[in-house]
């Protein structure tokens, strides 16, 4: 009989909270200085989305959320959706390139650009992240990967690699969703229809996984069959709900953003737009 899990993750994780928070600072102390230097530029929606994806992170993995997923299998899908499929997207709609430099001190900016120059590495691991291809394998082998029987019961009885595992799904959140979500024009490296077609395809690894989840006819993850079962949900169910939830929850959102582009690609005021550099300053990368 399995060995029952014991939550390692306490109630309230502070170093969780306090990262956020101060992350939340530096965007905030940036977005006032983007304002008062470019009025208009950030409107208030960015910073309510940005905010609102920190939020998100922090209801996935500082929450009381965050103690359930040793319990239920659904309660773990829904924090990895919410880091991946809400955060995510959100943090990224904030703009946060502009807003997080300018709101650190200038001395860490200037190191930062003397950092690149001096190690072209960084400038070749810079140009690979922003790869469609890259991003979209990165977020396909930590969805697979991480939910493969091994890996999975690896994170759910450790609890620093539980936080290994939070934190990969949030990075391969973000390389996802950055192809898909360019706040500046001059971000664009390839045409936007291919932006459905990418969206379309993202949903093949996710859809592979929810539908072997729900109509397997037994319990893949055994630290499940030890759990209290305080919410009257048999593994078995919970195992299905997880799979249901995440080939629905998916599914919709990937659609969302592709219908969207769709319209957006087709609209006669497209063409106007296409190539029109920002005018805020990149300080980091002044040339991309």
């Amino acid at each position: 009989m399995p060995t029952p899990v014991q939550c390692t993750c306490s109630a309230f994780p502070i170093p969780v909270a306090l990262a956020l928070v101060v992350a939340a600072c530096v965007y905030i102390r940036g977005w006032r200085r983007l304002r008062n230097t470019f009025p208009g530029a950030m409107p208030v929606w960015r910073a309510a989305a940005f905010i609102g994806g920190l939020l998100s992170i922090w209801i996935a993995t500082g929450s009381p959320l965050a103690r359930l997923d040793h319990e239920l299998l659904i309660m773990h899908m829904v924090k990895h959706l919410l880091i991946m499929v809400v955060g995510a997207p959100l943090v990224l709609l904030g703009a946060p390139a502009l807003p997080l430099t300018h709101g650190l001190p200038r001395r860490w900016i200037g190191g930062a650009v003397n950092l690149e120059a001096r190690f072209p590495a960084l400038q070749k691991l810079k140009r690979l992240l922003s790869k469609s291809v890259f991003c979209w394998f990165a977020s396909a082998a930590a969805v697979i990967g991480w939910h493969l029987p091994a890996a999975f019961e690896l994170g759910i009885r450790s609890h620093v690699w539980h936080e290994v595992e939070s934190a990969c799904f949030l990075c391969a959140g973000l390389l996802f969703w950055r192809p898909v979500i360019r706040p500046w024009p001059r971000s664009a490296e390839y045409s936007r229809w291919s932006v459905p077609l990418y969206l379309f395809l993202a949903t093949l690894p996710c859809d592979t996984l929810s539908a072997f989840l729900a109509f397997c006819d037994r319990v893949v993850y055994p630290s499940y069959l030890a759990t209290p079962r305080r919410f009257g949900i048999s593994p078995l169910g919970d195992q299905q709900l997880a799979g249901a939830l995440m080939w629905v929850f998916v599914t919709f959102i990937y659609l969302l953003p592709a219908v969207v582009v769709t319209i957006d690609n087709l609209s006669p005021a497209r063409t106007h737009a296409t190539g029109h550099a920002s005018k805020l300053p990149l300080p980091l990368s002044p040339t991309s």
